[in-house]
């Protein structure tokens, strides 16, 4: 990584894919111990941001992301005066060690206090602290023995939170599964909306509901969210939107997806509490948003798509202070922040802002004050590291600058070309430095429903890459959000194929916009991605090296493997005991005898969305063909590597596998 002028603007990417991309992140460790540089400068991480409601201070939770790494390992509570630009750091009672983690600041309507979520370090309980404006000692609100998050203040000022009784794990597929042990038909532990009172929790959703989101009604008469009875982490694409009593008994069904092909998310509740809105669409995870804007009267009515046949994707939802929609879509190679009425179908769109950059936080990418209008965001780009810059909507400056004077030495160019019919985009970088022909690794996203957008991954695989004089192509293939939901759908029953054929054509396209030698092919992809590397190079002899991160080898076995199987019914169209050959069509495993490409395979020994057995079974099969292999199982580890040595190991051997291969 190299050294920059100035400042920049830049912002967080969307979890669920970046668990992923983010657990290979490592520079190359190929020096000795004598010759090592000196260690390189970590990326500070903004992972939650929230302007108070007066427009004063902004709450952060941050630290600086290991090398290899994204999720910081140590984390800290900061609050930013705007009117002095002076930072606090709140003392956090279990100090500054590893697991000892803040989450979900959440102001008092008043802003006069902040209250936080506190991990107990090698636990699943948490605590909830609160923290009066200008104080740095936080007083203890709830112990708890077990998961916390979302904290929400009612217009009233009471607390609520979702939280989760004696779980066996931490929220969420990505983490690492608890053993596979006992009776698995034993009920799951259920996420539920509570209300702080008097130091205890009171229920207000029922115990056989999973609540994944939700959202005070603006009366504090109850809640809006989404949820779905039973396990939690596989049950999300099948959830519904309710209605929740503060004390009125069973929750009320607002909206149920019409169809296995459309899940929700996002629900906000409108500031006069008549209508809510949200995102509905194909969505192959829970936290990786994308779809079209659908408006309701809580009351009761039909729910209006705003946004048909829209050639872009929603990926967040909020309401302006004065009342009409806002969204963060991404359209292309552009994320925008738009405003539209409520309640009109094909409503017409306001563009407040657009450019190449990802923001990030809940309410369409943004943390806003009202009446003022104020927005705290913190965005990034491939280039420009993370900062937390505040103003209202287009207008922002700079609030933070902890990540000055760190930049990447490549080029960047969005790129754009036809296939089967589809508008398909995807990202170039080429390293500064480059002379005469270079190799080229094309990075696969995960998903499918996700997207390639700017990032800046800070000293790590793609730094190391880069440095070595690599190219990196990013593509967005069907499949993909940024484009609507005909192409989001469009690999539904054809997983591999048709967005392959984008793949390829995109390389194409990259071989006649720089000096790339097409002899010196590479692939990478995790997840859905690691699917497409192992797909591939069952397809194709293009690529000279893959490597391929908790991918997926054969859709039948997967299905009775993975801790998720619902999100495969909406892309299958059935399960695979009721039409196994939709199955078999895109499982690379059928296909093992055609592969000539040198392949390493890497997974966690603990991840329940894309099990170890898979790569296990991919890696065994080229062994016994006698194709160049390696395989790695780190232990402990779920989708998603979280130790920084992993990270760093992983780093290590993909580098190592491309130079091999391909210098």
């Amino acid at each position: 990584m190299r050294a920059r002028k100035g400042t920049s603007a830049a912002l967080l990417r969307d979890l669920v894919e970046r668990a992923v991309v983010g657990a290979v992140l490592a520079t190359a460790l190929s020096a000795s111990a004598s010759e090592a540089p000196p260690p390189e400068r970590l990326v500070h991480r903004f992972l939650a941001v929230e302007m108070s409601p007066d427009g004063a201070f902004v709450a952060s939770v941050e630290g600086d992301s290991p090398v290899g790494g994204f999720y910081p390992p140590m984390r800290e509570l900061v609050i930013r005066d705007l009117s002095t630009g002076a930072a606090t750091q709140i003392a956090l009672p279990c100090g500054k060690v590893p697991q000892c983690w803040p989450g979900s600041p959440a102001w008092t309507p008043d802003s006069r206090h902040l209250s936080f979520t506190l991990r107990s370090p090698g636990t699943h309980a948490y605590a909830v602290y609160s923290l009066e404006t200008g104080a740095t000692a936080p007083t203890l609100l709830l112990n708890f023995g077990g998961t916390i998050k979302d904290l929400h203040y009612g217009s009233d000022g009471r607390l609520a939170m979702l939280a989760t009784e004696n779980p066996r794990k931490e929220v969420g597929a990505t983490e690492a599964g608890a053993p596979v042990a006992g009776d698995l038909d034993e009920p799951t532990p259920e996420q539920r909306i509570g209300i702080l009172e008097r130091g205890f929790l009171h229920w207000v959703s029922p115990p056989d509901l999973y609540v994944y989101e939700y959202e005070w009604r603006p009366d504090g008469k109850g809640f809006v969210g989404t949820a779905a009875p039973g396990d939690g982490d596989n049950n999300w694409w099948t959830a519904k939107l309710y209605a929740f009593g503060v004390n009125d008994g069973a929750p009320r069904v607002l909206y149920s997806p019409k169809d296995i092909h459309l899940q929700i998310a996002n629900p906000r509740v409108s500031p006069d509490g008549h209508a809510v809105a949200f995102i509905a669409g194909l969505m192959s995870d829970f936290n990786s948003t994308g779809g079209d804007v659908y408006t309701l009267p809580l009351e009761g009515g039909q729910a209006i798509n705003v946004t048909p046949g829209m050639h872009a994707s929603a990926t967040s939802l909020g309401w302006s202070c004065s009342g009409t929609v806002r969204a963060q879509l991404l359209a292309g190679d552009q994320t925008k922040i738009v405003e539209f009425d409520a309640g009109r179908e094909a409503a017409a769109v306001h563009v407040l802002w657009s450019g190449a950059e990802t923001l990030r936080w809940h309410d369409a990418g943004v943390s806003s004050a009202c009446p003022s209008g104020v927005t705290a965001v913190a965005h990034e780009s491939f280039t420009a590291p993370p900062e937390i810059e505040t103003g209202t909507i287009g207008h922002w400056r700079d609030l933070t600058a902890v990540n000055a004077g760190l930049g990447v030495p490549m080029r960047v160019q969005s790129l754009s070309w036809k296939s089967d019919g589809f508008d398909v985009q995807g990202w170039l970088m080429l390293p500064d430095h480059a002379e005469g022909k270079i190799p080229m690794v094309t990075v696969i996203h995960g998903g499918p429903a996700a997207a390639a957008v700017p990032f800046f991954s800070g000293p790590g695989l793609f730094d190391a890459l880069i440095d070595r004089g690599y190219a990196l192509f990013r593509p967005n293939p069907r499949g993909s959000f940024g484009q609507g939901e005909r192409f989001t759908s469009a690999n539904v029953r054809d997983l591999g194929h048709g967005d392959l054929r984008d793949v390829l054509a995109g390389i194409d396209t990259a071989l006649k916009a720089a000096p790339i030698d097409e002899a010196r092919l590479g692939v990478w992809g995790g997840s859905y991605g690691g699917f497409m590397t192992m797909w591939a190079v069952t397809q194709t002899d293009r690529f000279k090296a893959a490597v391929a991160a908790a991918g997926i080898s054969n859709w039948l076995s997967y299905y009775g493997e993975n801790g998720i199987d619902a999100w495969m019914l909406p892309y299958f169209g059935a399960s695979v005991y009721e039409d196994p050959a939709a199955y078999a069509r895109s499982s690379p495993i059928n296909f093992i005898r055609n592969v000539h490409t040198p392949t390493f395979a890497w997974v966690g020994e603990r991840d329940i969305e894309c099990p170890a057995s898979q790569t296990q079974e991919f890696w065994h099969a080229l062994k016994t063909l006698g194709i160049p292999t390696a395989i790695m199982i780190y232990p402990g580890e779920g989708h998603g590597l979280r130790e920084p040595q992993h990270t760093a190991d992983a780093v290590r051997r993909t580098v190592a596998w491309f130079d091999r291969y391909l210098r």
